[in-house]
């Protein structure tokens, strides 16, 4: 587990690194969406993965694993929505954010190691397409449960779902990465 828990830090850094880049480039217009439209730009890219997968026709040049990097993203600025609430002030110290999306990221790293352990780490046996289709899933449900206001009667609300999308998405670019 030790390997998986590496592996894991070196995509979530990967992602950060571009979360990063695109914080300047952008700064914080993110911040104006209400958060079903975060779920709603993760819902286009798992749907975009996914039909690349049935297809196999591709013609924007975005790669899988990048594909799978913004949902990590996206699934941390939902965080960070679901936190700080939208707003249309984007004047947000870059330090600050960066310390939520190093926050939210070692949450996913300790919420993937306790359920790595309890699962045995099924996840590196199970087929890229399937860990997409339960990314897929995962934001069905999250779109769900906004459109029920956020009330649920037994489920897991909107964040253990995006927890679920970023380790979802991290284990799809280690298996992109090291051929798994």
């Amino acid at each position: 587990m030790k390997s998986t828990s590496r592996q894991f830090e070196n995509v979530i850094s990967r992602c950060r690194s571009i979360f990063e880049k695109k914080l300047t480039d952008y700064g914080t217009a993110w911040r104006a969406l209400r958060p079903s439209s975060i779920t709603d730009q993760i819902f286009i890219k798992i749907n975009r993965l996914r039909t690349l997968q049935i297809t196999g026709n591709k013609k924007v040049e975005e790669s899988e694993e990048e594909g799978y990097i913004a949902i990590v993203n996206y699934a941390v600025i939902g965080l960070i929505q679901l936190k700080k609430g939208f707003s249309d002030t984007l004047e947000e110290p870059h330090e600050e954010i960066m310390e939520l999306y190093d926050h939210f990221a070692h949450e996913a790293l300790e919420l993937m190691k306790k359920k790595n352990h309890d699962y045995g780490e099924a996840w590196k046996e199970m087929r890229l397409t399937s860990i997409t289709d339960l990314i897929y899933q995962k934001i069905l449900r999250t779109k769900q449960i906004e459109n029920n206001e956020g009330k649920t009667l037994a489920s897991e609300g909107i964040e253990a779902n995006y927890y679920d999308m970023i380790n979802y998405a991290v284990f799809c670019c280690i298996k992109i990465t090291q051929n798994i």
